[in-house]
Formats: C-alpha cells, sequence, structure tokens
C-alpha cells in the first residue's frame, strides 16, 4: 500500500467507517487523495502507475487528471467528509465563537514558505474582531522564528499534528483533532484557498481568504496556484463571502455526493475479505 494513505490519518478513518480496526487498517488497493489540489487530486511527484486505483475526492479531479491522460479513477468523497458522519456534534457543545486562521504552508520534503510574517499579522488584527487561533503546519510551528511572531501578536497558536513518512510519525486522529478544533470556532480563513479552508466550510464555518498569500519559491511546474485559484475561484476570495455558494463550490471539491455507504466504500477499497468477516 501507498504510505501516503496514511498521511493524516485517512485509512484509519476509511476503515472505522467500514467497521473494520481503525489502528490497524487493511491494505488498500491505490492511492487516496491526501489534500485538496487545482489540478489532478495528486501532488508533485505522486503519479501512480496505471491501473493502481487514484482514490479521489470529488469527480471534478477525474476530469481533471483524465483530460491530461490519466486514467484508473475512483471517486469516493473525502475521507474527512467520512469523519463528519462519525462524529455528530454533541448537543451540550460550547458555542462556537472567533476565528481560526490556516496559513499557507510548505512542507518537510520539499519547499519553505517565504513571506511577510509580520504585515499578515496586522491584516489579520485589521479584519478579525474576535479570537483568533493560528493553526500553523508542523513545519512552522517547529520554527521558533515563525511560531513566536504569532505568539507574541497574542493569537492562540496551535498545530495538529505531523503528517508522518513511510508508516513512521504520523499523528494518526490528525484529522479528528482538526474537527474538533473547527467546530470551536465560527469563521475559518487564509492566506490561500486550501485544503483547510475547504473543510471549514464543509463544517459550516464563514469563509474568508485574505492577506499576503506568500509564495514557495522554485515551486515546481504546474502547481504554483498563486495567481490563478484568485482567478479561478473569485467567490472564494475576499474578507466575507457568501456562505451558500462556497459551500456549493466546497461540496464538489470534496465530493458530497460521491459519498458511499460502508459497504459500497469497503468492496471499493478493496476490502471484500476483511467485509466478509464482519457478517
Amino acid at each position: 500500500m501507498d504510505s501516503s494513505n496514511h498521511w493524516y490519518g485517512h485509512a484509519h478513518v476509511l476503515a472505522e467507517y467500514c467497521g473494520l480496526d481503525a489502528e490497524h487498517p487493511p491494505r488498500i488497493n491505490g492511492v487516496i487523495q491526501h489534500g485538496w489540489t487545482f489540478v489532478h487530486g495528486f501532488g508533485y511527484g505522486h503519479n501512480p502507475p496505471g491501473g493502481f486505483a487514484k482514490y479521489v475526492w470529488g469527480d471534478v479531479n477525474r476530469r481533471r487528471g483524465q483530460a491530461i491522460g490519466w486514467r484508473d479513477y475512483v471517486t469516493i468523497g473525502a475521507p474527512f467528509l467520512y469523519l463528519d458522519r462519525l462524529r455528530p456534534r454533541a448537543e451540550d457543545a460550547p458555542e462556537p465563537e472567533g476565528t481560526i486562521w490556516f496559513p499557507f504552508h510548505g512542507t518537510v520534503d520539499w519547499e519553505s514558505v517565504h513571506g511577510d510574517h509580520d504585515r499578515l499579522i496586522r491584516e489579520i488584527q485589521e479584519v478579525e474582531d474576535g479570537p483568533v487561533t493560528m493553526c500553523l503546519y508542523y513545519v512552522e510551528y517547529e520554527q521558533d522564528e515563525i511560531r513566536e511572531r504569532y505568539e507574541e501578536a497574542g493569537f492562540r497558536v496551535i498545530t495538529l499534528g505531523q503528517r508522518g513518512t513511510f508508516y513512521q510519525g504520523g499523528t494518526t486522529n490528525f484529522l479528528e483533532r482538526q474537527l474538533d478544533e473547527l467546530r470551536k470556532h465560527k469563521r475559518v480563513a487564509s492566506n490561500r484557498l486550501s485544503t483547510a479552508m475547504f473543510y471549514g466550510i464543509a463544517s459550516g464555518l464563514d469563509p474568508a481568504v485574505y492577506g499576503d498569500p506568500m509564495d514557495i519559491p522554485g515551486i515546481k511546474q504546474g502547481f504554483d496556484g498563486t495567481h490563478l485559484l484568485e482567478k479561478t475561484f473569485p467567490e472564494l476570495h475576499g474578507v466575507h463571502l457568501d456562505l451558500e455558494q462556497a459551500r456549493a463550490v466546497c461540496d464538489e471539491e470534496l465530493g458530497r455526493d460521491y459519498l458511499m455507504s460502508p459497504t459500497e466504500l469497503g468492496l471499493a477499497l478493496g476490502w471484500a475479505d476483511e467485509m466478509e468477516l464482519l457478517r
């Protein structure tokens, strides 16, 4: 199985949804899309071979992939949406407040983000009128000079855990922690349209995309959305957005209409034998 299926606990969530062992998910016969992209559902260097299933969230990813000649797509919906089904909101949960902010982040493998964090802090302080939680990706959270700037600005600063590499060091309840944090807040914001933004919209938060977008010097060809995203998704950029319109785009990108029953999903992922043992 491709080890990226364990990133952020995706395989674990899907196994639990199918009634299987969430701590030790069965092998998946393909590669699961692990984050939102404006291309074919997969990142740079992630080119699953022919005959190896490409499990994507929304059908829009399949169409983008087929446009460049890729095949073997299976549209299943985002693991985050399955987790949302598994974890209904508590009736006695506190009233959401404030904004959770997800700044554009780099990766531990390839790139680091360059930008003006002080400028971004000023922009956030000018826009947000309630408490702000700054949710840093672990790459930036572990850089003291970045984390401390946001702490000194008076923000609550957190991270959700690590992605992991080759089955080692990953935070398997990453998505669950993200869902919990999102539900504590009224607004979700970022300086780039991103996976976290779509998760926030799917969770019913008021979205906003504004501020210094920052950039990744030398980003791989075909994956630089710096100027593309604002033109492609103008309805998802701004300080105050139309939630209903944002939700429609979000549902398409995350594949809400393609969510499956536990039995259907288990069969699609190649878990027929494991599912049979449950009977």
